[in-house]
């Protein structure tokens, strides 16, 4: 089951979508959400936390806390959410995803080591093309382990896999890691993407784990250098 103060992140991130909560408008004071939702103080603030380290909200200090503007694509290091949940608080905007390249292969040596799997494990490999705007600026590259992502097709990578796997496996998607870097232009960037005169991407590469450990996912996702803006929230 969702844990509490998941389920009130969910809620409200849900009504600042869909535009219940409209940007610049303050959300209920911490008592007040905790007779509405049930919960302690405790789940609420972590509630709370996440919504502002997605970029939903921004507190301020003897004010409040306040709903955002969300009018470009932003990606945070600090929280594993899918594309389509981005594209979801993009109202307005023009975003669509293009599975380019689906297929079931074993594993190559270098994606078996990275994944610690077996060698020749079953794998599917996606693209998929994100269209932001009508021009062509990320291209995923993905790898699934098989049996840990059964069932998988090319309908359901149109949509959502993140999605696929949590509702509909009912698993839980617990952490990934993460690294960064401007990388030449690959003649496959070059064919998949609208890169203008660019001649670096910027590659986030993502090793995502299942709850119980399992790494089921690598991914290269490549961006082109002009749109997108990336975030973290530093504690002390």
């Amino acid at each position: 089951m969702m844990a509490k103060y998941r389920q009130i992140f969910e809620r409200l991130a849900e009504e600042m979508r869909n535009g219940t909560r409209p940007a610049d408008s303050k959300l209920p004071s911490e008592t007040e959400l905790m007779y509405q939702f049930e919960a302690s103080r405790g789940t609420v603030r972590k509630a709370l936390d996440l919504l502002q380290e997605n970029g939903y909200v921004r507190k301020h200090h003897g004010k409040g806390v306040f709903v955002l503007k969300r009018d470009q694509i932003e990606f945070q290091f600090n929280g594993i959410v899918s594309f389509s949940e981005i594209y979801a608080s993009m109202l307005g905007r023009s975003i669509q995803t293009h599975v380019a390249s689906f297929e079931e292969m074993e594993a190559p040596p270098w994606l078996a080591e990275r994944m610690n799997v077996t060698p020749g494990t079953h794998v599917f490999r996606i693209e998929r093309v994100r269209n932001f705007d009508g021009e062509n600026v990320i291209l995923d590259i993905n790898y699934f382990v098989k049996d840990l992502v059964p069932g998988l097709t090319e309908e359901i990578a149109a949509r959502s896999i993140y999605g696929y796997i949590e509702r509909e496996l009912d698993q839980q998607i617990s952490y990934a890691k993460r690294k960064i870097a401007a990388e030449d232009v690959t003649e496959l960037d070059r064919e998949r993407l609208d890169l203008h005169d660019y001649e670096y991407v910027i590659v986030i590469t993502n090793d995502t784990f299942l709850y119980e450990g399992q790494q089921f996912e690598y991914t290269e996702s490549r961006h082109r250098l002009d749109k997108f803006q990336f975030s973290d929230v530093a504690r002390r």
